[in-house]
């Protein structure tokens, strides 16, 4: 296992002991200060302390602590305290037209039977009509909420 050595400046030191002092912020980056303050083997730092005493002190684990040190040393300080940004993503499945179809078939009659549409009726009734190869009754909640539809009291 690679070992991550912290080595923190005046100023970086200086902003975690802000954060640290203040409880205005959120405890996961309060948390994140308190490793890397306890972790500096800088000029500043007059006592450190092991991931093992660290660990038992905050009631985390050692893992957490060389996540927080390995992210301070290959990403800076602004990414150990407030962790990245998720990048993924999706590609939308609903277009206009097919949100309008949905909507028009919640509000047309309900299939021989059934007192209205349920939403995984009306997943089914659009791939049956094959406007989409496959649609998830959730997708459908959406669409239907997002236009303020109601299938309730008629």
């Amino acid at each position: 296992m690679i070992t991550y050595k912290i080595t923190l400046t005046k100023a970086e030191r200086d902003e975690l002991e802000t954060i640290k002092a203040k409880g205005s912020h959120r405890s996961q980056k309060i948390l994140n200060a308190l490793i890397l303050l306890n972790c500096d083997q800088g000029n500043y730092q007059p006592n450190r302390s092991t991931n093992e005493q660290i660990s038992s002190v905050l009631g985390i684990s050692d893992r957490k602590i060389n996540r927080v040190k390995k992210r301070f040393v290959e990403e800076g300080l602004e990414v150990a305290l407030h962790g990245k940004k998720a990048v993924r993503v999706y590609k939308k499945k609903l277009d206009g037209d097919l949100e309008a179809r949905i909507i028009a078939t919640s509000c047309s009659t309900p299939p021989e039977g059934f007192n209205r549409w349920s939403l995984r009726m009306l997943a089914d009734r659009m791939v049956e009509l094959k406007y989409i190869d496959e649609l998830s009754h959730e997708t459908v909640r959406q669409v239907l909420i997002k236009t303020k539809s109601n299938l309730g009291n008629k």
